[in-house]
């Protein structure tokens, strides 16, 4: 079955770094594109990053361009989202998620907590 995994939130001072993963089991990287959302109290649900199935080209929503970076290791089914410069803002659940490109099938993580202070 498909699973995905964060790890790596908690609390961090604005300014400071965070790394978050995603360990995915049921699939291949081949097969999928794997992405962050994230979502803060009281706000939709926004797309973060997103890193493509095969290709590994990458795509940041313009809020966090320039701080944030997602990275894949498929020899350990992870992705990763490096969280740089962090600000306030950030503060969010941050949440994994997985497409299946062949049925359009979406997977999410339960996710994982970030909290930037001022």
């Amino acid at each position: 079955e498909v699973q995905l995994v964060e790890s790596g939130g908690g609390l961090v001072q604005a300014g400071g770094s965070l790394r978050l993963s995603c360990t995915v089991t049921g699939f291949t990287f081949d097969d999928y594109g794997i992405g962050w959302f994230r979502q803060a109290p009281g706000k939709e649900r926004e797309k973060v990053s997103c890193i493509g199935a095969k290709d590994d080209s990458t795509d940041y929503a313009y809020s966090v361009k320039g701080r944030f970076t997602i990275s894949s290791d498929n020899a350990k089914n992870t992705v990763y989202l490096q969280m740089n410069s962090l600000k306030p803002e950030d503060t969010a659940v941050y949440y994994c998620h997985g497409i299946r490109i062949l049925t359009s099938t979406n997977y999410w993580g339960r996710g994982t907590q970030v909290t930037v202070s001022s």
